[in-house]
């Protein structure tokens, strides 16, 4: 029995946020006090290491919970197939639905309730749950679905991505400008056709600082309310550690896998910043004493910014409607989907189209 994905979809907000938007903001350092280049400055630095220089928000009417559905009906009629046989919703996040102008986050009931809720499904037996795995959720999903269809607990899985991290950002802090909002979707089930996940890796590291790089904490503004808390992460600590970590997962993934590295046709990695992402595929393919190859990494972080959990399903979907120039993936071609995040959790997919 093979476990293949029979259906993508996604949602990305009309609404762009450019850079140029930031530049009345008030950026400070972490201290309160201000900084000492202009916004110009802080906004161009920006752009160079992370490679974006537009995101999405959501419409103030949206919540994280009508992304994922957005995403998820599409994925339902990619695959052509009825929403009732689906056994499993899973929905990956980290802040649940967050009313636009506030940052309360609410996840009662969970986000999957609410999207089978919006999808009709009458199923009482299609189990909705929510998944806070960091970054690599919508990952972790997939896993997780494809070990309830191997023990036989299910043959068909909906597996969502959705974020609205711009409800979550301290306008004070720089690093606001890499979060964005979306949805990615896909279906999950078994297959008679060759292909489909050949192996998985996922780990966490919590022994050590490293669960407290990306965490909530209160604004950089002093004068402003101390128990309100925001996103924040230490970009430097995320940076090493990925480069670090990730490389080997994906190599343990592959080489489970019965692949080689020459086999490889294309990288879905976490949107979180383009300068990390080409350091983690260059470590990558040095451990195979290869240097990457043109094009084996497509990239939508530049006009899509960081939508956490919703960054690889949304690739994938754009990647198959042909809408990332000098991408595309074949029947039969090897991929590796890989991720990093909130915990520190990694994980890793090697998987035949």
């Amino acid at each position: 029995m093979n476990i293949k994905i029979s259906g993508v979809g996604s949602f990305i907000p009309t609404t762009i946020q450019l850079n140029q938007e930031f530049n009345n903001h008030e950026f400070l350092n972490n201290d309160g006090t201000k900084f000492d280049q202009e916004n110009e400055v802080i906004i161009e630095k920006f752009k160079a290491i992370t490679g974006i220089y537009e995101r999405r928000y959501a419409k103030p009417y949206h919540h994280t919970s009508d992304l994922a559905y957005f995403a998820a009906e599409k994925a339902i009629d990619n695959a052509q197939i009825d929403p009732e046989t689906l056994d499993y919703i899973i929905v990956a996040h980290n802040f649940g639905d967050v009313k636009s102008g506030t940052v309360q986050t609410d996840m009662v009931p969970s986000i999957a309730a609410r999207v089978k809720h919006s999808l009709g499904i009458q199923n009482p037996k299609c189990v909705a749950y929510d998944l806070i795995f960091g970054c690599p959720g919508w990952l972790e999903g997939v896993i997780q679905a494809q070990a309830f269809i191997k023990a036989g607990m299910a043959k068909k899985c909906l597996v969502i991505g959705a974020e609205t991290l711009s409800r979550v950002v301290d306008k004070h802090d720089r690093d606001s400008m890499i979060f964005s909002d979306g949805a990615g979707a896909t279906i999950i089930e078994a297959s008679s056709d060759e292909g489909g996940i050949l192996s998985h890796e996922s780990a966490t590291y919590s022994s050590n600082n490293e669960t407290y790089y990306l965490n909530l904490a209160a604004s950089f503004n002093q004068d402003s309310c101390r128990d309100t808390r925001y996103i924040k992460m230490n970009g430097r600590k995320i940076y090493e550690f990925a480069c670090l970590k990730v490389p080997h997962a994906m190599k343990e993934c592959l080489d489970k896998s019965g692949y080689g590295i020459d086999d490889v046709k294309k990288i879905f990695i976490h949107q979180a910043n383009e300068k990390m992402d080409e350091a983690i595929i260059k470590r990558f393919y040095k451990l195979y004493k290869q240097l990457p190859p043109e094009n084996i990494m497509p990239m939508c972080i530049q006009k899509l910014g960081n939508s956490s959990v919703a960054t690889i399903p949304t690739l994938l979907d754009m990647v198959k409607q042909g809408k990332i120039e000098n991408h595309d993936i074949n029947k039969g071609d090897i991929v590796i989907f890989a991720s990093v995040g909130a915990g520190m959790n990694i994980n890793a997919i090697t998987y035949k189209v």
